[in-house]
């Protein structure tokens, strides 16, 4: 199995830990420039990193709620369901210097692959790491398709796992900006 890995994100203003069997999705079709997004090499999963404008509105879990129910609207999801929206203790962030609060959600929402019919539940797992200081709500994504919905390429499925809650925690955990001036003049 290969070994996890610290990848540059943002042209090498951030960088976080992937896990084994990262495909970086920008190697083969664009990708808008706030977001960073990785599939996993065998099964339909994906994480996400969006730098997003603040949404200073909302505060709190209602942050977490509303960037989970905003994806659910430009996934157009059938359905949108919060199962769990939980803290995260900014002691344990790379980013707790610049980080005023971290929310960690999980979820799912009903949506259906482009050209299919059929609407499947997706289990979402979200972090919002919200950077007042920068006006940013940084937004890691972690999708997990329904077991039935993953590829089946053979022998690979037994060398390279699915990926786990603790891999995703490992992302959030290990995110670290190394260039404020991505954020722009401050």
């Amino acid at each position: 199995m290969e070994p996890t890995r610290d990848y540059p994100l943002f042209g090498g203003a951030f960088s976080a830990t992937l896990p084994p069997g990262a495909i970086d999705i920008s190697d083969l079709r664009p990708i808008p420039d706030n977001q960073e997004v990785f599939c996993h090499r065998v099964t339909d999963q994906s994480l996400i990193v969006e730098l997003l404008e603040l949404q200073a509105h909302v505060l709190g879990e209602a942050a977490a709620r509303y960037h989970f129910e905003d994806v659910g609207e430009v996934q157009e999801a059938r359905a949108v369901q919060v199962e769990a929206v939980q803290p995260i203790l900014l002691e344990n962030l790379a980013l707790r210097d610049c980080c005023e609060e971290a929310w960690v959600l999980s979820g799912k929402q009903q949506v259906a692959k482009e050209n299919q019919q059929v609407a499947k539940d997706v289990t979402l797992h979200q972090a919002l790491l919200r950077l007042r200081q920068y006006q940013t709500d940084l937004l890691l994504t972690f999708n997990q398709p329904p077991p039935d919905n993953r590829s089946s390429l053979g022998l690979d499925n037994v060398s390279l796992p699915p990926w786990s809650l603790g891999d995703f925690e490992q992302l959030v955990t290990s995110l670290t900006l190394h260039d404020p001036n991505i954020f722009g003049p401050q």
